[in-house]
């Protein structure tokens, strides 16, 4: 099983996305968006980046 996107809306009634691990676990947590359009945009940003460079900066 994938991982999956959740979007929803928080107290403040702004949207927000998390994604869950296939365990059920949160791995990442997104902002708040004004728009239910602009957080899609951001889980579509996170899912054209997701193979990108790992920069190590320890």
């Amino acid at each position: 099983m994938a991982g999956k996107y959740e979007l929803y809306t928080d107290k403040a009634g702004k949207y927000r996305f998390r994604l869950k691990a296939p365990n059920g676990q949160v791995i990442a947590s997104s902002e708040a968006y004004e728009s239910k359009a602009s957080a899609q945009n951001g889980i579509a940003s996170v899912k054209a980046n997701a193979d990108s460079e790992t920069v190590d900066l320890t």
